[in-house]
């Protein structure tokens, strides 16, 4: 059974816990990040206007994106201005996001596939989501920040150890918008296929994942195979949540939760689905142990209904 957390949100993209346990959401469209917290929803100020995050453009897929919390307590969003996608430092000032710090940009973007998903990894490292901008020859370009994951310091600088000395940890992605790692270290993430199959990929530094000269299993030596594959109708994965136990993935054209079963040695079990409150866009294990997960029905391709988008809390058995 879900429990309604927050409704009335417009195109929510992300979320993330602050230490005190309430959560920041960033919506998409307006460029505006939400604190939801015991005393309902309140709308920071990140100096642009009407309060929103300054320099980002929306047209469609794009917009203000991802968004993590650092080691340094900074508040890290992921969006796409007139010229790029970047990733740039906040710091978090009670209702307030001031003293903005780009850290990293250039990354190419398009209306369609920016990838967009931030994450510490228990290295201490960020990671960031890339899309191949509709540029299908940048995936396989290790020079390219496009169609990649990346890890970068916490000023962006590439990560010491990263297998091309620059900033680029995996390659050869269509649009990665999930990541995640069990306790043990292994890395997850998502990726939405073009007109087959979308995947989940167990991610191994300078790993090519074969975008776009294949998806779904290939069996090709110089490319990683998935360890889960869906039809494009039935998934369309966004954000995911790694437990010891499994993966979830938020499924937009899939409209449904999915849940991937991992065994002690990370294989996988049978996919099972859960949900049935329209479009999907994001899981996060909340502090509690439960997961919250963000509907995407007000993003211009779901059917909204008059609570939408909501935050749901599931319990964990």
């Amino acid at each position: 059974m879900a429990e309604t957390i927050a409704t009335g949100l417009e195109a929510p993209w992300d979320l993330a816990f602050l230490p005190d346990g309430a959560a920041l959401v960033t919506l998409r469209d307006s460029a505006h990040v939400v604190r939801i917290d015991d005393d309902g929803a309140t709308r920071l100020d990140a100096g642009g206007p009407d309060g929103s995050v300054p320099e980002v453009q929306h047209e469609n897929e794009d917009g203000l994106l991802g968004l993590a919390l650092g080691p340094d307590d900074g508040v890290y969003l992921y969006f796409t201005t007139a010229s790029d996608n970047r990733v740039v430092r906040f710091d978090l000032d009670g209702d307030a996001l001031t003293d903005p710090q780009v850290i990293l940009d250039g990354i190419p973007s398009d209306p369609n596939h920016n990838g967009g998903r931030l994450a510490f990894g228990p290295d201490g490292y960020l990671y960031v989501t890339t899309g191949d901008a509709r540029q299908v020859d940048l995936p396989q370009d290790t020079d390219s920040l496009a169609g990649k994951i990346l890890r970068v310091t916490t000023t962006g600088e590439p990560a010491p150890g990263n297998p091309f000395g620059n900033e680029v940890w995996s390659y050869g992605h269509r649009n990665v918008q999930g990541l995640g790692w069990t306790s043990d270290g292994r890395m997850y993430a998502s990726e939405f296929g073009t007109s087959e199959f979308d995947e989940l990929n167990l991610i191994e530094p300078g790993g090519n994942y074969g975008w776009p000269h294949i998806e779904g299993w290939a069996d090709e030596a110089g490319y990683i195979d998935p360890v889960v594959t869906w039809p494009t109708e039935e998934a369309s994965p966004s954000g995911i949540a790694v437990t010891d136990t499994g993966v979830w993935l938020a499924g937009l054209r899939g409209q449904r939760l999915w849940h991937v079963p991992l065994g002690p040695d990370g294989e996988t079990g049978e996919p099972q689905a859960f949900l049935d409150v329209g479009r999907l866009r994001t899981v996060v294990t909340a502090p509690d142990g439960g997961l919250w997960v963000l509907t995407s029905n007000t993003d211009g391709r779901g059917e909204a209904g008059p609570d939408d988008d909501r935050i749901l809390r599931l319990e964990l058995s």
